[in-house]
């Protein structure tokens, strides 16, 4: 067999890296050296390719170290039975690979993931390897998204911790019973037991120590994970319950989901088509209803009303508003801070400012425009000095308004 190429392979392995989606590198502090030196400084030009959720201008690095797997999980494209052209990254050449790109203005960071080489810890070890020399040999300062392997040792995760800014591990599906049929060597609460070993660790990097010092950061950007949705037949109900239990048992920055996309050569048990793009959408809006609006997954999702899904024509706010006409109009100059965030276009920045404008005035319409609220959406929703929706609108005309079929843009709230 022909030796490949490192641009060979980076075509190979980069593009197989596409499928993760957990690679978005908000939430932590930048790394700084002593006098501002090291490779890898976020401070400086040329690096802007992409922006993550905070805001900041970001590009990654992101590929897996090989696309060659032991498992054979019937989703994955890369399962050991997968028809696919193979390629592997030795540590030397990802190392090589990411100083270069750093040099040359193209990237701030690596995502590096891998399928599984050999055994897990062989496999954890190469990777750890990699991000331990780019901090302690070549001083890289930029940022690092391992993605932590099942089963492999305790010291190697907590070594993975001390260098990467992100750990992440895959949950893979929404229910055990999915994981069981799709991925059977693949044992979900070993999954679930790497990922409450990187959150206990976190917590015990953060205590201080007898002198008040803290005895280091440990992933300071915490810990993410992904699962695969419409490959097992879970309803958005499970998933958003799901991600619930994992937001709060295991203290995660992101949960990200990602549509199952048909493979050549797939299990008949799968589906033939991919689920529609708005439902991943959705998704991602209900999980941030979930994290900044106070909303329960059981609010948005209910099994005698929608199914267990969510709407695919209407965002999940407006949907649940819709649901919930009694609870309307809400009157922006007494309401409180919970009620307030359940107005659809209504976000929370300009909830805050609203809570503040009001101390000193009674807030009229033109107000709450000035203040940033998405009135076309708001206005039947709310009461304001000088302003009431009436009775124009009722809950059929909003849908028909509201809905994507209408307009095809799919906004956040």
């Amino acid at each position: 067999m022909t030796s490949k190429t490192i641009k060979q392979k980076l075509a190979i392995l980069s593009d197989a890296a596409k499928y993760d989606a957990s690679c978005a590198s908000s939430g932590t502090s930048k790394r700084n050296s002593a006098g501002g030196k090291g490779l890898g400084s976020t401070e400086g030009s040329g690096i802007c390719h992409a922006y993550a959720p905070d805001g900041r201008c970001i590009s990654l690095l992101k590929i897996l170290m090989t696309n060659f797997c032991v498992y054979d999980c019937a989703y994955c494209i890369n399962r050991i039975s997968s028809d696919v052209e193979r390629a592997r990254f030795s540590p030397e050449e990802i190392i090589w690979l990411t100083i270069e790109f750093y040099r040359r203005n193209y990237i701030e960071g690596l995502f590096l993931s891998s399928g599984i080489i050999r055994t897990p810890d062989y496999t954890m070890e190469q990777m750890v390897r990699v991000a331990k020399e780019l901090r302690t040999t070549h001083h890289f300062l930029g940022y690092i998204h391992l993605k932590t392997i099942p089963d492999a040792a305790p010291e190697l995760i907590e070594e993975a911790g001390l260098y990467a800014d992100r750990l992440s591990v895959n949950i893979e599906l929404p229910t055990d019973a999915g994981v069981k049929k799709f991925a059977p060597e693949k044992d979900p609460a070993s999954i679930r037991k790497t990922m409450a070993d990187v959150r206990l660790k976190k917590l015990d990097y953060s205590e201080k120590t007898l002198s008040g010092r803290r005895r280091g950061k440990f992933a300071p950007a915490g810990q993410s994970t992904q699962m695969i949705v419409g490959a097992d037949g879970a309803n958005d109900a499970i998933i958003l319950k799901y991600a619930t239990r994992l937001y709060s048992g295991y203290g995660l920055k992101r949960v990200y989901y990602s549509a199952f996309s048909p493979i050549p050569s797939a299990s008949s048990q799968l589906p033939l088509v991919r689920p529609p793009l708005e439902r991943e959408h959705r998704l991602y809006q209900a999980d941030w209803l979930l994290r900044f609006y106070g909303f329960e997954a059981g609010e948005l999702t209910t099994e005698h009303e929608t199914g267990g899904m969510l709407d695919l024509d209407l965002d999940p706010k407006l949907a649940w508003a819709l649901r919930n006409r009694e609870r309307f109009p809400v009157d922006v100059n007494r309401a409180d801070r919970e009620l307030l965030l359940r107005v659809p276009g209504f976000g929370t920045k300009t909830v805050s400012r609203l809570i503040a404008a009001r101390r000193h005035k009674t807030l009229a319409y033109d107000d709450l425009m000035r203040l940033g609220a998405a009135m076309n959406r708001a206005r039947s929703f709310i009461t304001a000095r000088g302003w009431t929706p009436g009775n124009q609108l009722d809950a059929e005309n909003l849908r028909a308004r509201f809905s994507v079929q209408t307009d095809r843009q799919l906004s956040l709230f």
